[in-house]
């Protein structure tokens, strides 16, 4: 019987190590997954912006005006960037959905996953259904938007300070400027921004956050 107890002993111990070891790759793999995708958002941008093939304003051109300007803009494609702009989406949200996975195998935290796993939906819609395209794009922007914010923010119940505060601080400047954005834009400081600059507040804080929170995971033991 003691025997007996002792190999059952052993083999619990052997799964336990063998679950965490799972857990710990999956939770590095998402941080590599997340920060490439932040990564390649932050190039992706600043190549199409530097090969607009005419005068490109961070004021006045939003970011999606890099894949095509709006129908009220006369839906204008420009190349290379329009390629380079979708593409680097198509890609980045292929890599947050990839990671959103991966994280939710390391943590199995649904309040941190589904926001994740949308904000990397509505990056790949933005890929799909560039700036020239009407109604789509306009929603899979809005879905990147909140999204991104959210995960953010939610990222505090897997992290641990001061990551966590640093990662809601930019979730909630991300949020805030969003409904800033949407219904504010005549207002001061977002007037003075742009519809370009507010668009960088709303998108660059959740890209940052990416980058870190893809580092933070591939730097922590598994919790």
């Amino acid at each position: 019987m003691a025997a007996e107890g002792r190999t059952l002993a052993v083999g619990r111990e052997t799964g336990r190590a063998g679950w965490a070891r799972s857990h710990a790759r999956s939770q590095k793999l998402a941080g590599v997954l997340l920060a490439a995708a932040g990564v390649a958002v932050m190039m992706g941008i600043i190549t199409g912006e530097a090969l607009y093939p005419s005068p490109y304003d961070t004021t006045a051109n939003t970011i999606s005006d890099l894949g095509g300007t709006m129908p009220c803009e006369g839906r204008v494609v420009l190349q290379p960037s329009a390629a380079i702009f979708d593409a680097t989406m198509l890609v980045a949200g292929t890599l947050v959905v990839l990671g959103a996975y991966f994280v939710h195998r390391a943590f199995g935290r649904w309040g941190t996953t589904i926001p994740l796993a949308l904000f990397g939906i509505g990056a790949l819609g933005v890929g799909v259904f560039p700036g020239n395209v009407p109604v789509a794009h306009p929603i899979f922007a809005m879905v990147a938007f909140f999204s991104g914010g959210m995960a953010a923010i939610l990222s505090y119940m897997i992290t641990r300070p001061p990551f966590g505060y640093v990662a809601a601080a930019l979730g909630v400047v991300s949020l805030v400027c969003t409904v800033l954005g949407l219904f504010f834009l005549d207002w001061g400081f977002v007037a003075a921004l742009g519809v370009g600059g507010i668009e960088r507040w709303i998108v660059y804080p959740a890209v940052l956050w990416l980058v870190l929170f893809g580092g933070y995971l591939m730097g922590q033991p598994q919790r």
